[in-house]
């Protein structure tokens, strides 16, 4: 299956992002990727590709929660799925990710299967 679509990853970890790359573009996803938070919204707002945007929750500066509220309070970016990203996968961190705008939550290790099943219920 070839999509269309391009998937952002935003990570302050270039090993996450090579990784999380690697799988999708062996399963035909085109990725690009942004190191921090504003670096990835400003590809967002240049880009009308990016059919999903996977984000750290975790990072300096910005962190994902203030990302997703930038992206969902732009008419623009809103419609865009995002599934959040954390190595914090303590109880009630699911819900918190989701309430924050999120349309999926997955935790690190990340697993492939998963995160397969998201992007194709997310990406029209």
């Amino acid at each position: 299956m070839t999509n269309e679509k391009e998937v952002l990853i935003i990570d302050d970890d270039s090993r996450n992002i090579f990784a999380l790359s690697a799988v999708l573009k062996a399963k035909k996803f085109q990725c690009i990727s942004a190191m921090n938070a504003g670096d990835g919204l400003k590809i967002l707002s240049s880009n009308k590709n990016i059919g999903v945007v996977l984000m750290d929750m975790m990072m300096p500066e910005m962190d994902g929660y203030e990302a997703i509220a930038k992206m969902k309070s732009n008419e623009a970016l809103k419609d865009i799925p995002v599934i959040a990203i954390t190595a914090q996968a303590m109880a009630g961190d699911r819900e918190k990710c989701l309430e924050a705008g999120a349309d999926g939550y997955i935790s690190k290790p990340v697993d492939v299967n998963e995160l397969m099943k998201l992007l194709n219920l997310l990406i029209d």
